[in-house]
C-alpha cells in the first residue's frame, strides 16, 4: 500500500502557516487591490507558504483535540497576520489621506475617479499619490522587508500562539496617530501653499471688489496646488525612505509583543 510521505500534523500546520502569510499578503497595499483575482492572491499566499515551510524552524504550538481549541488557533493567526497588514497599511493610508487634503484644497473635491483598488471613489490626486507611493516602496525595496518580516514572525511568534496586551494596543495607537502627523507633513508644502493662495485672493476681494475673482482664482489655485504638490512628492520620497528603513524594526518590536 502507498503511504504519504508527509504526515497530518504537517498538513494542519502547513495550513496554520497559509492563514497568516494569507492575511498578511492580502490586506497589503497593493494585493488588497480589487483589480487583482482572488485566485491569483490565493495562489502566491500559497507558493509563499511552500518556499517558507521548510525553513520555519520554531516548534509548532500543539494542536487541541477539541473543535473550539482549532477554532482559537486559526482566529490567533488570522489575528496576528491583520495586526502585521494594518501595520504596513496604516502609512499608505496616511499618504492617500494627503492627497485627498491637497485635493479639496486645490479644488478637486467633486472631481473624482474610480479607485481601482478600493473600488470606491477617490480624488484624483489622492489615487495618483498611493500609486507613487507604491512605487517608491517597491523601488526602495520595501517588498522584500515585508516577506523577511513574514519569515521572521514564524522565528519570534510560534504558529498558533497570540498575546494581546495594553502595551501591543499602545502601540498600534501611536502607528494610527502617526498616521495623521505623516499626512500633513507629506503635504504641507502644497497645504500651506494653497492656503496662502486663499488669503491672498481674499485680501484682493477687500481691495478690488470690481474684479471677478472666482474667474482668476480658480486656474491659478489649480497651478499653484499641482506644482507644490510635485513637491510633496518629493517629501514623500525623504518619508518613504526613512519609513522603509524604519519597517523592519517596526515590526519586529510588535511581533515581540505578541509573543506569548
Amino acid at each position: 500500500m502507498y503511504s504519504m510521505p508527509v504526515q497530518y500534523e504537517e498538513f494542519k500546520s502547513f495550513f496554520l502557516i497559509l492563514i497568516r502569510i494569507s492575511v498578511v499578503l492580502f490586506m497589503l497595499p497593493f494585493f488588497s487591490s480589487r483589480i487583482i483575482p482572488v485566485l491569483s492572491k490565493a495562489g502566491l499566499a500559497f507558493i509563499v507558504t511552500i518556499i517558507l515551510f521548510p525553513v520555519i524552524s520554531n516548534k509548532m504550538t500543539e494542536f487541541p483535540d477539541t473543535s473550539w481549541g482549532v477554532f482559537q488557533l486559526i482566529v490567533s493567526e488570522f489575528m496576528i497576520g491583520m495586526i502585521l497588514g494594518l501595520t504596513v497599511q496604516m502609512f499608505f493610508e496616511a499618504v492617500s489621506m494627503m492627497g485627498q487634503l491637497v485635493g479639496f484644497q486645490t479644488g478637486f473635491a467633486i472631481v473624482n475617479i474610480l479607485d481601482p483598488q478600493s473600488g470606491t471613489q477617490a480624488s484624483i490626486l489622492s489615487n495618483m499619490s498611493s500609486l507613487i507611493a507604491m512605487v517608491l516602496f517597491l523601488t526602495l525595496n520595501g517588498h522584500y522587508i515585508l516577506l523577511g518580516a513574514i519569515r521572521e514572525s514564524f522565528e519570534i511568534i510560534n504558529v498558533g500562539s497570540l498575546n494581546l496586551n495594553k502595551q501591543l494596543f499602545k502601540v498600534i495607537m501611536g502607528v494610527s496617530t502617526d498616521m495623521f502627523a505623516i499626512a500633513v507633513k507629506i503635504g504641507a508644502p502644497a497645504i500651506a501653499a494653497l492656503l496662502l493662495t486663499k488669503v491672498i485672493f481674499g485680501l484682493i476681494t477687500k481691495l478690488i471688489p470690481q474684479m471677478n475673482i472666482m474667474i482668476v482664482a480658480f486656474p491659478v489655485q489649480i497651478v499653484i496646488g499641482l506644482i507644490f504638490f510635485g513637491i510633496s512628492m518629493n517629501v514623500l520620497l525623504m518619508i518613504m525612505d526613512r519609513y522603509v528603513g524604519d519597517l523592519d524594526l517596526l515590526l519586529i518590536n510588535i511581533m515581540r509583543l505578541l509573543r506569548v
